[in-house]
């Protein structure tokens, strides 16, 4: 079954075109959907890619959280629509209240892009479909804000509930726990530093990025499936 995957488009966004090229190439429909626009349409997956929205300005993802656009993909989030931020789209997430816990400047102030590995430490989440946990992924990191933070109750809770979706071997910035990605309770809404969209093909390093955006096309079916009613 094809699916529609809509992506979000705010001013500074730049890894939109790069994300719709990887997820068309996987066979899905792709829309961009603009920052002002105040519906989704009937996409069956949202995904907020990399960039540095408004310009990064009073703090990373805080502009972008009071988008129109962001009630729509909230109120997707509370209907179990499969939401996947990137990079600048998990540091908005965190802003919209979607994700817990927040990303910070990295350990060192530098910026970094680099390849990258790291270990699954979940797989029950929109992009966990087809892999295990433990297991190791090559997929590349850009960023400045990547630092994960979070108090020590939130942190119980994300491991107590299996909402660590990966962690960084060799943290490269300081995260807490080492934490590169991470979901919701219900594991429809993943944010995640790394860019699979940028791990496709053997040319640039990897296709280990492949990997987790099938699995969030899989996803994507499997609720278009159920909304139609054709599964249980």
């Amino acid at each position: 079954m094809s699916v529609t995957v809509g992506i979000v488009r705010f001013p500074g966004t730049n890894c939109d075109l790069d994300t719709l090229d990887a997820l068309t190439e996987l066979g899905a429909r792709t829309v961009l959907l603009h920052s002002d626009e105040t519906s989704l349409g009937s996409v069956d997956a949202v995904v907020i890619p990399g960039g540095f929205a408004h310009g990064d300005y009073l703090r990373t993802g805080a502009i972008a959280r009071f988008s129109p656009i962001m009630d729509a993909v909230a109120s997707f989030a509370s209907a179990g629509g499969p939401i996947v931020g990137i990079c600048n789209g998990f540091q908005v997430l965190t802003e919209a209240g979607l994700l817990p816990g927040a990303l910070r400047p990295n350990a060192g102030l530098s910026f970094l892009c680099q390849p990258q590995q790291v270990v699954m430490a979940s797989v029950n989440h929109v992009l966990g479909h087809g892999l295990s946990t433990s297991e190791v992924l090559h997929i590349p990191i850009n960023h400045f804000e990547g630092n994960y933070v979070c108090d020590r109750l939130t942190l119980q809770r994300l491991r107590e509930k299996g909402q660590v979706v990966m962690r960084y071997v060799g943290n490269p910035n300081g995260s807490l726990d080492d934490i590169a990605g991470i979901c919701n309770e219900m594991g429809n809404v993943v944010g995640l530093m790394p860019h699979p969209e940028r791990a496709t093909s053997e040319l640039l390093g990897s296709t280990d990025g492949c990997r987790l955006l099938e699995a969030l096309l899989e996803a994507a079916a499997s609720t278009r499936r159920v909304v139609d009613g054709r599964t249980a």
